[in-house]
């Protein structure tokens, strides 16, 4: 089994510039950003992807949005707009197999997204 990036991340042992971290859930700057404002929130227990999210989980996929929520108004993109993504597998564009969520914003949205 392969390294998880985001565990090694929340364990510090990986720098990342955080904006936020409680014992539940951290959030850092992607470092490939799609648009100025591109944070990703992380739960610390390790689920690989949102088909693997359990019914024991769900307080937790709702703390992620509370956590994005608060994280926007922080970064001055809540009221102007912004989105949240959360992909899962392969087709999806899921690269690391850690459930995260995406917050971005600074900039027009398009639709479909691609």
């Amino acid at each position: 089994m392969q390294e998880c990036v985001f565990c090694n991340i929340i364990s510090k042992k990986t720098p990342a510039e955080f904006v936020y971290e409680n014992e539940r859930v951290v959030a850092f700057r992607d470092i490939n950003p799609q648009a100025p404002v591109h944070i990703l929130i992380v739960p610390r227990k390790h689920i690989a992807t949102t088909n693997d999210v359990g019914e024991a989980d769900k307080d937790l996929i709702g703390e992620m949005i509370l956590v994005a929520k608060q994280i926007a108004q922080q970064e001055g993109v809540a009221d102007s707009g912004y989105r949240l993504v959360m992909n899962c597998n392969e087709n999806s564009g899921q690269e690391i197999y850690h459930l995260h969520l995406h917050l971005l914003g600074g900039r027009r949205m398009t639709w479909p997204p691609g």
